[in-house]
C-alpha cells in the first residue's frame, strides 16, 4: 500500500542544454532513457531504484505530445516491450494516482477499467494503443525501465540568455558604428564650411591692392590726355 510519495531524486548536473549522453533522448524540457534489461522485481521500488541510480526518476507523462513521443521512441529507437510501467502510485489517503516525481497529474489516458480494487495498483503504458491500464505493483517481471530527468530551470534557459546577450552586443556595436559615422560626417561638414568661409572672406593681400591702385591711376592719366 502506498500512501506518501517518495522524495524526488536530484537532477543531472547538466553543463549544456542537452542530455548526459547519446543513450538519452531529449524531448521538450526533459531527457529520457530506456534501461533495456529484463528484471525480476518484487515491487515498483525496485524499478524506481534503477532510475534513481541514473540520477533520474520513473517516467511521468503530462500531455498527449509526450505520450506520443514515448510511444514513437519506444518503437523506433528502444524496441521496447508492449507494456511500460509508469512512475505512479495510488495514494489511498485521497484515492487518487500520483507521480513519484511529485509533478502534478495534469493528464491521463486510462482505458475503461472501472470497478476494480485500486489498492497496490500501478499504471502501465500499453505501447500498441498508447492507452494506460492498471495492474498489480507487487510481483511481476519487466523487460526494461523507462526513466526521465528534467532539465534544471537555470540550464534550460541558458541558450536563450546567450541569444539575448549576443543580440545586445550586436545592437550596441551597430549603434556605436552609426554614432561614429554621424560624428565623422558632422566633423567633415563643419570643416568644409569653415574652410569655404575663410577662403571667401579672406582679406586681399597688399600686392593686390597696389595693382588695383596702379590701374586706377593709369586710367585717370589716360582720361586727362584725352
Amino acid at each position: 500500500m502506498y500512501s506518501l510519495p517518495w522524495s524526488r531524486p536530484p537532477y543531472f548536473p547538466f553543463c549544456k542544454i542537452d542530455c548526459p549522453s547519446s543513450t538519452w533522448v531529449q524531448f521538450q524540457d526533459s531527457c529520457y532513457i530506456f534501461l533495456q534489461e529484463a528484471l525480476k522485481v518484487e515491487s515498483i521500488e525496485d524499478m524506481r531504484n534503477q532510475c534513481i541510480r541514473q540520477g533520474a526518476d520513473m517516467i511521468s507523462i503530462h500531455n498527449e505530445e509526450e505520450n506520443a513521443f514515448i510511444l514513437d521512441t519506444l518503437k523506433k529507437q528502444w524496441n521496447g516491450p508492449d507494456d511500460i510501467l509508469l512512475g505512479m502510485f495510488y495514494d489511498t489517503d485521497d484515492a487518487s494516482f500520483k507521480w513519484f516525481d511529485n509533478s502534478n497529474m495534469t493528464f491521463d489516458k486510462w482505458a475503461d477499467q472501472d470497478g476494480e480494487d485500486l489498492v497496490d495498483t500501478c499504471g502501465f503504458l500499453y505501447t500498441k494503443t498508447g492507452e494506460w491500464k492498471k495492474g498489480n505493483c507487487e510481483v511481476f517481471s519487466v523487460e526494461g525501465t523507462l526513466c526521465k530527468a528534467a532539465i534544471p530551470y537555470n540550464k534550460k534557459y541558458l541558450s536563450d540568455n546567450h541569444i539575448v546577450i549576443s543580440a545586445l552586443v550586436i545592437a550596441s556595436t551597430v549603434i556605436l558604428a552609426v554614432l561614429g559615422a554621424v560624428i565623422w560626417f558632422l566633423y567633415r561638414r563643419n570643416s568644409d564650411l569653415g574652410f569655404t568661409t575663410v577662403f571667401s572672406t579672406a582679406p586681399q593681400s597688399p600686392d593686390n591692392d597696389d595693382c588695383v591702385l596702379v590701374v586706377a591711376e593709369e586710367n585717370e592719366y589716360a582720361v586727362q590726355l584725352d
